[in-house]
């Protein structure tokens, strides 16, 4: 590619945009376009559905970079300016399996209800609604590597996921066709450690391991710059 392409940042649940900051200011200062959108949060095929159609409005190349359950919609993202993934601890999966599932990689089922707050949304199927995770347990189960001060405005501000996304099986993966690279956060308590490894090493992924809780860009934005940067150049010539 003669051109930087263009990054597009894709949020997890618990989250938002905004714990993109770091890297972006990172990115930017090398030069790169870079987006960070707002992701919907409403199920796999919905959420997908708009990082394509948002992805389709840029010209030239794309790398998709997702954190947590980002990495589970550009999984599901199919657009052929599309050159590379790059999944931060990051759900990478395979075709009809679910976020629920792929949780259970690591050897053990994982069971992240005790940490959530479900809250009822307008049009949420029935026993069902928006879950976040407990402002009393936020630090400690999502970010625990980031100062606590930051934890809390983390905790009050985070978006939450639908349940339905949890139970949604995913697509064809985009990751069978393009080249991606995973970041594994060796600390992380969302996805275990072990399930991250799985994902990438299924996914043929080029793969680095950081000491880092479920909030790398956060926490190591030096290393996830690094990361887009060996994407990018992974798919230069």
């Amino acid at each position: 590619m003669s051109d930087k392409p263009t990054i597009v940042l894709v949020h997890g649940a618990f989250a938002d945009a905004s714990g993109w900051g770091g890297v972006i200011t990172r990115l930017q200062a090398d030069g790169y376009t870079t987006y960070a959108p707002a992701n919907h949060l409403r199920g796999v095929a919905h959420d997908a559905g708009y990082i394509q159609d948002f992805v389709a409005t840029i010209d030239g190349p794309v790398v998709l970079v997702g954190h947590s359950y980002g990495g589970a919609v550009i999984t599901n993202v199919h657009a052929e300016n599309v050159v590379a993934l790059v999944y931060i601890c990051a759900f990478a999966l395979d075709e009809g399996e679910a976020v629920g599932q792929a949780l259970a990689l690591g050897g053990e089922p994982v069971d992240l209800s005790p940490v959530l707050v479900v809250r009822p949304y307008p049009g949420a199927p029935e026993g069902t609604g928006d879950a976040y995770i407990n402002p009393a347990v936020f630090h400690d189960a999502f970010c625990q590597d980031v100062p606590a001060e930051l934890a809390a405005i983390m905790a009050a501000a985070q978006r939450p996921g639908s349940l339905v996304s949890l139970a949604e099986p995913s697509g064809t993966p985009a990751w069978r066709t393009t080249p991606s690279w995973y970041m594994v956060g060796q600390q992380d308590r969302v996805i275990p450690p072990d399930a991250e490894r799985a994902m990438a090493k299924r996914a043929g992924a080029t793969t680095v391991e950081v000491d880092s809780s479920h909030v790398a860009m956060i926490s190591r934005p030096d290393d996830v710059a690094a990361l887009v940067r060996s994407a990018v150049a992974g798919v230069a010539s």
